[in-house]
């Protein structure tokens, strides 16, 4: 387990003090210990072979001496605390059993699941969004549990948390660990606790969760596995979907991967017979799959972002007494500010990028470096008052919904709005309860959450993965586009989704449309074959950044000139070039970008150069880091 992983109080030596009957364990060194060597201490005697002969720790009750004979032991380094919290009443019987009835798939996949217990194998779980998968999860973890092992499940978003563990609880009379960037040092430490002594049954969090000692682990599952968000993205860097697969390879245990858009790199890997492909191809119950249309927008009148036919429909829905959800990945009021007169625009004095306008405190505020200063009243460059917002984010449109819809109730779930602890279960809850009519936010709102009643999803503005520079903008656009419009219709309620666009001719938006994210996915593959991109080959991006804007490109090309002495085949080079976004935060970037189409290639050259990249001149003088597999290009 890495270090930097472990729970902030573990780190500084503290065991915490977290409510709960207070227990103890044998260490490595009080487990080799023979009872019978202690007749001059019979209460020490006593503590180690009760706890010998218990495979969990044991309540302070239990044990039945005095704190100061456990507090000397744990000085000899021979037990040490564990804080337990009481098991619900109902836990006493933990063999669990489901009268939930499945549909064939959910069925195969959980019998091929079950079957697979005790060794090591890989499982894509592909549903189309609401066809339960989450079900095949409970019913696995049902048999892990009962055979006294450990579940891990990880997903992306610490919002998909809320929603999975009142599930969880629900089902489960056990203890559930959370861990996740949302606790308080006290609580990580003590979910980490019950982790690795093994009275959690099922561990549940985000991407650091993969480094969560088990005592007895039983199976891995990843949600969402397609999400960006398990891969750590700065510092200390990995793929938590990677990492799991390794760590159940390692410990000879199971691993379903579960996605209703997998990536490109999980279906290859389909493709090639590592993983075994479990579908579900039809929703639960009464619900069916959603109807998805496209609303050409050019030469419409638009009112912040909403055309004529998407408030139509809207109004049409809500006098059915249905839910609606619109979807817009881009927060704040307007992503631009100019001038009328002069054409100034309001730009960010430490990054290469535009200062987003906050109509909330009236800032400008910047999405990348997170500075902020006040709104301007006049031009900077000109002096006219003539400022104007262009484009539009949540704020805008939940603006303008007010003024449409002014007797519904709204809804806005994005990082501006759950910045506190607690907002955002509120606003989720209040969004599952009904109370809010209308649902509004970024891909925070549109990953995984089951709302009943939502009957039209509306994407606000599908254009802006179109045409991104990242070879992966199509891919992320697809996953979004079905993931987003996968909240319609899951009751029974028959669902409508409806997408604008500037470009509804656009070949890989009509084939997904059309077709579905399979066809997608198949087409996407053919084009990264042919121009052997991931999954046909490997990546490593190494990135500098400097104060001085030389420093990054001077560093880079004497790290490309080392690479190339190494004489290691099978790899190109592109770059080195400046980032595509040059400055940031008061910093200057460059990257230089490694690809090579047989990764034992890659990797023995990352091997022989990352070494000795630290002694390259000017490495002293920049910060660098090199990140292999790297979801960001840009």
């Amino acid at each position: 387990m890495c270090i930097r992983d472990r729970p902030t109080l573990l780190r500084r030596g503290k065991m915490g003090t977290v409510q709960g009957d207070p227990a103890w364990r044998l260490t490595d060194t009080g487990a080799r210990i023979d009872p019978l060597s202690l007749q001059q201490a019979p209460r020490q005697a006593s503590v180690l072979e009760r706890l010998h002969k218990s495979p969990h720790e044991l309540p302070r009750k239990e044990l039945d001496v005095p704190m100061g004979v456990l507090h000397t032991m744990h000085g000899k380094g021979w037990i040490e605390p564990l804080q337990q919290t009481a098991p619900p009443k109902d836990a006493a019987n933990l063999v669990l059993k489901s009268n939930i009835r499945l549909s064939r798939d959910q069925q195969a996949a959980v019998s091929a699941i079950r079957d697979s217990l005790g060794e090591f194998h890989a499982f894509l779980l592909e549903g189309v969004t609401g066809s339960g998968k989450t079900e095949v999860y409970l019913q696995v973890i049902e048999s892990v549990i009962n055979q006294n092992h450990q579940a891990l499940v990880l997903v992306p978003e610490i919002g998909l948390t809320p929603q999975l563990v009142d599930r969880f609880r629900r089902r489960f009379p056990v203890r559930i660990a959370l861990l996740h960037s949302g606790l308080s040092d006290r609580e990580r430490l003590h979910a980490w606790q019950l982790a690795r002594s093994g009275s959690a049954p099922i561990i549940l969090g985000t991407r650091s969760a993969i480094f969560t000692p088990l005592q007895r682990p039983g199976i891995l599952i990843i949600d969402e596995e397609h999400d960006t968000s398990l891969k750590q993205q700065d510092g200390f860097r990995y793929s938590a979907r990677d990492l799991a697969v390794w760590r159940s390879r390692f410990c000879r245990i199971p691993i379903v991967l579960g996605s209703a858009t997998p990536s490109l790199e999980t279906l290859e890997n389909v493709n090639l017979g590592k993983y075994r492909h479990l579908i579900l191809h039809t929703r639960v119950g009464a619900a069916g799959l959603p109807q998805i249309g496209l609303i050409d927008v050019r030469g419409k009148r638009m009112q912040d972002g909403l055309s004529p036919p998407l408030l139509a429909a809207i109004q049409r829905h809500l006098d059915a007494d249905g839910q609606v959800l619109l979807f817009l990945n881009r927060r704040g009021y307007a992503p631009a500010l100019i001038c009328h007169a002069c054409g100034w625009i309001a730009h960010c004095e430490r990054c290469d990028a535009r200062m987003t306008f906050h109509a909330s405190n009236h800032q400008l505020c910047c999405h990348h470096c997170g500075s902020q200063r006040n709104m301007h009243n006049t031009c900077p460059k000109c002096g006219s008052a003539a400022l104007i917002t262009l484009g539009q984010g949540t704020e805008r449109v939940e603006d303008a919904l007010a003024s449409h819809f002014p007797d519904h109730e709204r809804v806005r779930i994005d990082r501006d709005t759950t910045r506190r602890k607690g907002e955002l279960e509120s606003l989720l809850d209040k969004a599952r309860s009904g109370h809010g009519r209308i649902l509004l936010g970024t891909q925070m709102l549109a990953k995984g959450h089951h709302f009943p009643d939502v009957t039209l999803v509306g994407i606000i503005d599908a254009d802006q993965g179109l045409f991104g520079s990242d070879f992966r903008s199509s891919e992320r656009m697809a996953q979004l586009i079905i993931q987003v419009a996968g909240r319609a219709g899951r009751a029974d309620r028959p669902g409508e989704v409806i997408i604008q666009t500037h470009h509804p001719e656009h070949p890989q938006l009509c084939l997904l449309i059309r077709e579905g994210y399979a066809a997608f996915a198949k087409a996407a593959l053919e084009e990264r074959r042919a121009t052997c991109l991931p999954p046909y080959a490997s990546l490593a991006l190494l990135r500098a950044e400097a104060l001085r804007r030389d420093l990054p490109m001077k560093f880079l090309e004497c790290a490309q000139s080392l690479a190339a002495s190494q004489g290691t085949q099978g790899v190109e080079y592109w770059g080195p070039v400046p980032s595509p976004m040059e400055r940031r935060a008061g910093r200057y970037r460059a990257q230089l970008l490694l690809q090579a189409p047989r990764r034992s290639d890659l990797q023995r050259l990352l091997r022989l150069w990352v070494p000795e990249l630290e002694r390259l001149e000017h490495s002293r003088q920049v910060r660098w880091s090199l990140d292999v597999d790297p979801q960001d290009t840009l």
